[in-house]
């Protein structure tokens, strides 16, 4: 071949970038018209759970209401029931989405979420401490959730360290806090009196039937300071997701970066339980649907709509499924998270990948 008819390395750096870029540019345009489409349906669901119910309120009373006017009985429904409720739903389900998503891509393993290895337990056992013998409840009952959760998540991180964190490893130490956790609940509930203990179990179901805008302000608030610090830390855990000498070569500090990502992940589930108990499987079931909706990418965001889609449609079902019955958000998200996991558990080991 002469130098004449050669294809120039130019010519060939060309053709390769009309091959590639094309193809990125048309994944990433996919990626972000599904992202669109979960923040419709998450839209969608928040007009649904507004508007319909035991109680229908037309658009145009709605948007009356909204703007001031005082609709006997329906004011009250939409503006202290239902804009509340809606508002903690999509943040929880946020909260919950992330929290779950940070530690599954973290330790690279779908069963690393708060609510499998035991996180959620410590924010249910410190509170249900709180409920039942100081009578806690609002920004004092957040407070213990958060402690409780926290401590348990250290507890765990220290002594699964053995010269690195393992993923296998934190996920069973975490498991047995899980249901020595659930002991310490279940005793809690038998030392107290039954009306009180009545009220710690619907908060441990999981409901959102006690939002109000109180509530609304704490979560946004804490929401408000965690956001920022967890897309500080995306970085790291992009390069965790990777393997710890993958990372390391990239320049993360390993052990740091995984801590102050544990730290956050904690404190969303937290506040989250805090505000709404402990929903159950959100935190679990928000990456793994993420990631097969965007096929195997796993922004963060995504994982947030995820949870918010999961609790607001959980919470329309329980509250309307059933004629004359309300159902917790946490019993129909059970109901769907426990397939999910014993699914997740069956296709592990199949795989060889059950540890």
């Amino acid at each position: 071949m002469s130098l004449a008819t050669r294809p120039t390395p130019t010519a060939e750096r060309t053709g390769n970038e009309t091959l590639v870029l094309p193809n990125r540019r048309h994944l990433r345009i996919r990626r972000m018209v599904k992202i669109g489409a979960l923040a419709f349906l998450v839209v969608a669901l928040s007009a649904v759970t507004l508007l319909l119910g035991r109680y229908t309120v037309t658009i145009p009373d709605f948007f009356r209401i909204v703007a001031g006017a005082d609709i006997p009985g329906a004011s009250f429904i939409v503006m202290e029931n239902r804009i509340p409720r809606v508002l903690i739903g999509i943040m929880i389900g946020g909260a919950f989405g992330v929290a779950g998503a940070v530690f599954q891509t973290m330790l690279r393993n779908p069963l690393a979420s708060p609510d499998i290895i035991g996180i959620s337990y410590g924010a249910s056992a410190s509170a249900v401490f709180a409920i039942a013998f100081l009578g806690a409840s609002g920004l004092v009952l957040s407070g213990f959730a958060m402690a409780g959760a926290l401590a348990v998540a250290l507890a765990i991180y220290f002594l699964s360290r053995r010269g690195a964190v393992a993923g296998y490893r934190l996920i069973l130490v975490g498991i047995g806090f899980s249901a020595v956790l659930q002991s310490v609940v279940s005793f809690l509930l038998t030392r107290t009196d039954i009306r009180v203990a009545s009220d710690a179990l619907t908060w441990l179901n999981g409901s959102l039937n006690s939002s109000n805008w109180d509530r609304v302000t704490i979560l946004f608030l804490a929401l408000a300071v965690l956001t920022p610090a967890v897309v500080v830390l995306s970085r790291s855990l992009r390069g965790l997701e990777l393997g710890d000498d993958t990372a390391a070569g990239l320049g993360v500090n390993v052990e740091r970066s995984r801590l102050a990502l544990i730290v956050t992940g904690v404190l969303l589930a937290a506040v989250a339980t805090a505000a709404a108990g402990p929903v159950a499987f959100i935190a679990f079931l928000s990456g793994p649907i993420a990631r097969r909706f965007l096929g195997g990418y796993r922004p963060l965001v995504t994982a947030a709509l995820v949870g918010a889609v999961l609790v607001l449609a959980g919470d329309f079902l329980g509250a309307n499924l059933i004629p004359g019955v309300s159902l917790p958000v946490g019993v129909i998200t059970g109901v769907l998270g426990a397939p999910f996991l014993l699914w997740l558990l069956a296709t592990s080991n199949r795989s060889g990948q059950g540890g």
